[in-house]
């Protein structure tokens, strides 16, 4: 019992250092390439949503340069 145990054990340790069941990419590189740009695209899309979100992409309407506003 104690050695089934620990062959199970050890099993599942190397089982989860491998990687997914299912690979994420096709082996087909031209298909990979493809997948790979779609990805990078979808994360550079998600970064021009948060600063939409967070009003960080608006113009700033602040002077570069200091103003008095009194009169000289």
């Amino acid at each position: 019992m104690r050695a089934w145990l620990m062959a199970v054990s050890l099993g599942l340790l190397a089982a989860s250092s491998v990687g997914c069941i299912t690979p994420a990419y096709s082996g087909d590189p031209v298909r990979r390439t493809q997948q790979l740009l779609f990805t990078s695209e979808d994360l550079r899309a998600a970064l021009d949503e948060w600063e939409r979100v967070w009003f960080l992409d608006q113009p700033t309407h602040m002077n570069p340069y200091r103003t008095h506003g009194g009169i000289i």
